[in-house]
């Protein structure tokens, strides 16, 4: 797998993914640029695509443009999951194996482990899923991270992409489009602690919009953890800060960290990877202690 090279010009994806795209809840894609100078890398928001359906989400991958991206789903599962269970052991055959199975059979075996496990130790974790302050890439329900994954990675590997983090250097023509796996609450929370969004109406409140500011203030300024600083018209940022759901906002800040990790050798990844489990781009290998 080849290194990561800083291109001024490179087209930047923030994906926001969902299991169950649909008019009301798209998959959000925030399609931006790398610019800026040396000292000053900058994502230039340039727009924001809804995909309502699977079927959009497919024809999206197989555009012929290149692009780097980060996507905020699952790309693998826990390493001692994965071996407990006797499921192929090889990333890409794991992932046609576990995007080929039923919900309910996954869910039988998720449940099966966390019940032979005791309080406060019920999930398989990856090793990048507490350095980010994720949910476990098994856990099915709030939120359902288990049913991204199975709904989106075998898609995304049938495209041909090209997955730095599992050491896969894509297919044909996809090869220039690259896949990292985002999660947009670990940069989030460098800026601010607080909730800033709901996908429920009722609970999209004046403090949650404060907060969806305060953290838009933050990757602007280039105060959130990162090496590249956001750039949005005032239309992108207002809508951004008025989105009650954090879609928007989400996609944003996963284009973000697919620019950070951009700037690094092999895009910041462990020199320890494990490629069946993969990492979070822009989360430390080791983070210091608080």
């Amino acid at each position: 797998m080849r290194p990561s090279v800083c291109r001024r010009g490179q087209v930047l994806l923030g994906v926001d993914f969902t299991s169950a795209p649909r008019p009301r809840k798209p998959i959000t894609v925030a399609v931006g640029r790398l610019g800026g100078g040396a000292r000053d890398p900058v994502y230039h928001l340039d727009a924001i695509r809804e995909l309502d359906s699977l079927l959009a989400f497919d024809g999206f991958l197989r555009e012929p443009a290149g692009w780097l991206g980060g996507f905020d789903l699952p790309f693998g599962q826990s390493r001692t999951l994965i071996e407990h269970e006797g499921w192929p052991a090889d990333w890409r055959r794991f992932v046609r194996f576990y995007c080929g199975q039923s919900r309910d059979s996954l869910r039988e075996v998720f449940r099966r482990w966390c019940d032979g496990r005791p309080d406060g130790d019920k999930f398989a974790w990856r090793q990048a899923d507490r350095p980010a302050g994720s949910s476990p890439a098994m856990r099915w329900t709030n939120p359902p991270v288990a049913w991204m994954m199975h709904a989106g990675i075998g898609r995304m590997l049938e495209a041909g992409l090209a997955f730095p983090a599992h050491r896969v250097a894509g297919r044909g023509a996809a090869r220039d489009r690259i896949a990292l796996e985002a999660y947009p609450g670990f940069t989030a929370r460098q800026a601010c602690r607080r909730s800033y969004k709901s996908d429920t109406p009722a609970l999209q409140t004046p403090d949650r919009r404060t907060n969806r500011r305060t953290i838009l203030t933050a990757l602007v300024a280039g105060t959130a953890g990162l090496d590249v600083r956001l750039e949005a018209s005032a239309a992108w940022t207002r809508r951004m800060i008025d989105d009650g759901a954090g879609d928007l906002l989400d996609a944003a800040i996963c284009g973000l960290q697919a620019g950070h990790a951009s700037l690094l050798h092999d895009y910041g990844l462990p020199a320890e990877l494990d490629p069946l489990e993969g990492w979070i781009a822009s989360v430390p290998a080791s983070r210091p202690a608080s």
